[in-house]
């Protein structure tokens, strides 16, 4: 976690919501096999090359999963404070119907997946070092989210190891 925090260019993250151009307090970075430009929330960025430590958890990631990835969004939560709203992974840019490997660091947190047409919720704990991975038509059938828990006072970082379209 220690190494994550200091060791990655951290850049609040921004969309473009209704027209509105918003900067979060929450902060990401973009890192891939080479310079991917993924665009999501009407804002594109380009990927940065891989750090020893990002590698070592995408071979373990891979190892555990069984599947490639070329890039890696990480998310960096300051508190309980930041979220993310409900939503589904599913950019023209990534591979259709590929895995997206999270791996959580830090505070423990829920998360939610809430199904597009029957509205079930579903809720899982993401623990420190726990793996959650989204496959086959979970993005086409569902959108998740992480609620705010205004309790928590620690970070939280998160790594989505994904495989982008050549």
């Amino acid at each position: 976690m220690q190494r994550l925090l200091g060791g990655i260019e951290w850049r609040n993250d921004e969309a473009v919501i209704f027209g509105r151009h918003i900067v979060t307090r929450r902060k990401v970075a973009w890192y891939g096999d080479s310079d991917f430009g993924y665009k999501y929330s009407g804002i594109v960025r380009q990927a940065l090359p891989w750090t020893p430590e990002l590698m070592e958890l995408k071979r373990l990631t891979e190892g555990l999963t069984g599947v490639a990835y070329n890039s890696c969004l990480l998310n960096l939560y300051h508190d309980g404070e930041e979220g993310m709203a409900w939503h589904s992974d599913d950019e023209r840019e990534l591979a259709p119907g590929g895995a997206i490997a999270s791996l959580s660091f830090g505070a423990e947190r829920r998360f939610l997946f809430r199904h597009k047409a029957s509205k079930q919720i579903i809720e899982q704990s993401l623990a420190a070092g726990s793996l959650l991975v989204m496959r086959g038509a979970t993005q086409d059938r569902w959108v998740h989210s992480l609620p705010k828990m205004k309790r928590v006072v620690k970070p939280r970082i998160n790594l989505t190891f994904r495989t982008m379209n050549r």
